[in-house]
């Protein structure tokens, strides 16, 4: 999105002084044009008028000359040309509208001083002009004064960014109105600081967290490293801490592995695309936990569906939940993998999860049980980066209510089946 930057105080300003000049400018011309039209009905009355009189006059038998001498004034001259081609009467300089009408055998022409209308529109176009003129000066001086008090709420949103960019965080608008424009602008600006500012919150404790985590391995793999080689050569403790060392080193490097799928993860990885079979999945999920503990009560159920996704990430979620289910239960436990047309759950008949940890669980670095975790070498990343892995897939992954145990619920979307009801 590439958002034009001109400024909003003069392209309000310019905007509405056009707006006004172009009302100006039709005012102008309407009055112009209304004036004339005006001077021009009055002109004709007149010259009906006197035109009227004169034909009257005649009629009755007044002379010509005295019929030019009672009706010619200021504005309006009568001119009367006999039969003999007398004419009585002058005909005016200047500009002028006539009329001729003959009554008897005289030919009268009436003319009517058109000059001072002339002259008196010309004066009103000019007193408009100065005064539109000086209207729009005035208005922009004033559109510049409203304006800015118009537009300081967003001269403060820029203050307030300014600041925060600077370091200054806490700060917020606080709208006293949330239905105007600004309101809305100025609610939207207030949510948007709480959401970065809470991300940045909880990147830095996740930041402060990971480096404590990752301490504890690196301190136990320096401090093994140190004692061996410190060790003679025959020492039988030799053997013990490179087994130490192997353990610590692998803990640290596991937990790398989860930051760095948590940073894929957040940066937007691109998951490979193909047919998965969720319950070949599953069996084969049953089979490897088999292999690890023969003895360890584990199946899987449900209808043969198949998913486009990551089988590989698909995999990495399923052995996750697994794996917390085996721990959680004991090596005497039961665990249930279904598949259904909507995805699969993951059961177990542990102590399950209290209602208020089912969301909390999914945080970053959250253990239920901190010292067996650490004893497992469990990182506390593993469920935020199976539901990471389960939302990239477009899906959700709940831990579910249940009375006994715990049951996590994987939705996916675009799950078709592929084949009749089967079970392990």
């Amino acid at each position: 999105m590439n958002l034009r930057t001109v400024s909003l105080r003069r392209r309000v300003v310019v905007s509405v002084l056009l707006v006004l000049f172009l009302v100006l400018v039709a005012l102008v011309i309407s009055v112009d044009r209304t004036f004339a039209t005006q001077s021009s009905r009055d002109v004709d009355g007149v010259l009906v008028n006197t035109e009227n009189r004169a034909v009257e006059m005649l009629k009755n038998g007044r002379r010509p000359a005295e019929v030019v001498g009672l009706l010619t004034k200021r504005n309006v001259h009568v001119t009367i040309e006999q039969p003999n081609g007398t004419v009585i009467g002058v005909k005016p300089d200047g500009e002028f509208e006539a009329r001729n009408r003959v009554v008897g055998r005289n030919k009268v022409t009436f003319y009517a001083d058109t000059e001072a209308i002339s002259n008196a529109q010309h004066r009103l176009r000019k007193l408009l002009l100065i005064l539109g003129l000086v209207a729009i000066g005035v208005t922009g001086l004033l559109i510049v004064v409203a304006v800015r008090k118009a537009l300081a709420p967003l001269d403060a949103m820029t203050s307030l960014a300014q600041a925060i960019a600077a370091g200054h965080r806490g700060g917020r608008l606080n709208p006293s109105r949330t239905d105007t424009e600004l309101g809305r602008t100025a609610a939207a600006f207030d949510g948007m600081l709480d959401s970065l500012e809470g991300s940045e919150q909880r990147t830095r404790r996740f930041v402060a967290d990971a480096a404590h985590e990752l301490r504890t391995p690196i301190t136990g793999v320096q401090a093994v490293a140190e004692a061996l080689v410190q060790a003679p050569v025959d020492s039988p403790d030799r053997d013990q801490m490179s087994f130490l060392l192997v353990r610590e080193a692998r803990r640290a490097g596991r937990l790398v592995d989860d930051l760095l799928a948590l940073a894929q993860l957040d940066a937007g990885y691109e998951m490979q695309r193909e047919s998965v079979d969720l319950l070949g999945l599953a069996e084969a999920e049953v089979a490897r936990t088999r292999f690890v503990a023969p003895d360890f009560d584990i199946a899987a159920e449900g209808v043969s569906v198949a998913v486009v996704g990551d089988g590989q990430r698909l995999a990495q979620v399923l052995a996750n939940l697994v794996d917390n289910a085996r721990q959680a239960t004991g090596p005497t436990g039961t665990v249930r993998i279904r598949v259904d047309l909507t995805g699969f759950t993951v059961s177990d008949n542990g102590p399950g999860v209290p209602d208020a940890e089912r969301e909390r669980i999914f945080d970053r670095l959250v253990r239920l049980d901190d010292a067996r975790d650490r004893r497992s070498g469990g990182s506390g990343l593993g469920l935020a980066i199976a539901r990471g892995v389960i939302r990239a897939h477009g899906g959700d992954l709940t831990c579910e209510p249940s009375a006994q145990g715990a049951v996590f619920r994987v939705v996916l979307p675009a799950v078709n089946p592929v084949a009749t009801p089967a079970a392990l």
